[in-house]
């Protein structure tokens, strides 16, 4: 596999600037990002060295190329696909390459949140339903298994499908039939399936929440993707690239990022990950006027001192969400809530705040 495994070619002179000043009052050190690009064993990519299934996906890190390598073995085949890693770490743009790679690309790419369903209606959005098959069922509905027959299926939050719709799920992975809600006639279906979690299925296995057989079913060929604090070396080129994107939508020109930002930048955990370092990114580009970035940077302070090695990273999750809520009011959606501001989706943070056991205090208690 090619060197370069980022994808997006940049055209515009971004730059790095140091904060002290020359007598010509211009800034002292001025590093073209191209050029950092260059130097960090990444060059532009061309149609030779990067699979157009990768486009779209910037980094040059190890990690970051270690993860693609198995995009493109795994591709080929019709094996199922379990992608594993934090929320906002992109695997649904993985799936997309996956499925992109295959020899199924000429078909159905379907995606499903399993986690954005309602309980009741999560059984027929997957397999479908008769006519009457419910209360308000007024006509046939096709199920996500049955648009993307002869196509990938991609399953987002695959571990927040309950057990008594995993052993049916079971069945259609491994006999590819099924029968839609209300009918006794059993569906045939060729399909590919790609599963991605943020969970830690062998510990639900282990908890009795989750089918063993299913777990085992789904993790023909698992993935792990990073988080973005174990590959920072993308950090810049992430940067770069938001900029760029941010600044032509809003028809702005930002070509210069003091040295000091990227480096704060770089150095922080990022615990929603590329979502949250690209609101962030946009919430930067709206604020600045001028031709350099200006960056909220006190909003990257870390809401929870690591004083110890003994600090979870459940406790700097917990800390930080914990931060954002307070600083919206408990707000969680909507443009200014606090699912926005963390880069993460209404339901992802409800899960969260759930599993870290968050939540409001008494409203007698002013702040």
């Amino acid at each position: 596999m090619a060197s370069v495994v980022y994808s997006h070619q940049f055209s515009w002179p971004a730059r790095w600037a140091g904060e002290s000043k020359t007598e010509e009052d211009a800034p002292s050190e001025i590093v073209r990002l191209d050029e950092v690009a260059a130097e960090s064993d990444a060059s532009p990519a061309t149609e030779e060295s990067i699979p157009r299934a990768f486009e779209g996906m910037i980094g040059a890190s190890e990690a970051l190329k270690s993860v693609l390598a198995h995009v493109q073995t795994v591709a080929p085949t019709d094996s199922t696909v379990l992608l594993q890693g934090e929320t906002g770490t992109g695997k649904e743009m993985i799936s997309q390459a996956i499925h992109t790679l295959s020899q199924r690309k000429a078909r159905n790419f379907v995606k499903l949140n399993c986690a954005a369903i309602p309980l009741g209606l999560l059984e027929s959005e997957l397999f479908g339903h008769e006519r009457g098959a419910f209360t308000g069922a007024i006509t046939r509905k096709i199920g996500r298994f049955e648009l993307a027959d002869k196509g990938t299926l991609f399953l987002d939050e695959v571990g927040d499908i309950p057990p008594e719709l995993q052993a049916k799920l079971l069945r259609v992975l491994q006999e590819q039939e099924f029968e839609r809600l209300g009918s006794t006639q059993t569906q045939q279906v060729d399909v590919r399936l790609v599963a991605a979690t943020n969970r830690n299925l062998a510990q639900m296995v282990s908890d009795k929440v989750f089918r063993d057989d299913l777990y085992f079913r789904l993790n023909v060929f698992p993935i792990v993707i990073p988080p973005l604090r174990e590959r920072r070396e993308d950090i810049p080129l992430l940067v770069q690239f938001f900029v760029q994107k941010f600044s032509r939508r809003m028809n702005r020109r930002i070509d210069t990022i003091l040295a000091s930002t990227m480096e704060q930048l770089t150095d922080y955990p990022w615990p929603g990950n590329i979502r949250e370092l690209q609101n962030f990114i946009e919430r930067a580009v709206i604020l600045s006027t001028g031709s350099t970035l200006h960056a909220p940077l006190g909003d990257l302070k870390s809401p929870v001192e690591i004083e110890s090695d003994g600090t979870t990273l459940k406790q700097v999750e917990s800390g930080h969400i914990l931060k954002i809520l307070r600083q919206t009011r408990w707000v969680v959606g909507g443009p200014k809530g606090a699912a926005a501001r963390l880069g993460l989706k209404r339901t992802t943070l409800m899960g969260k705040m759930k599993r870290l056991r968050l939540s409001r205090p008494s409203p007698e208690v002013a702040i």
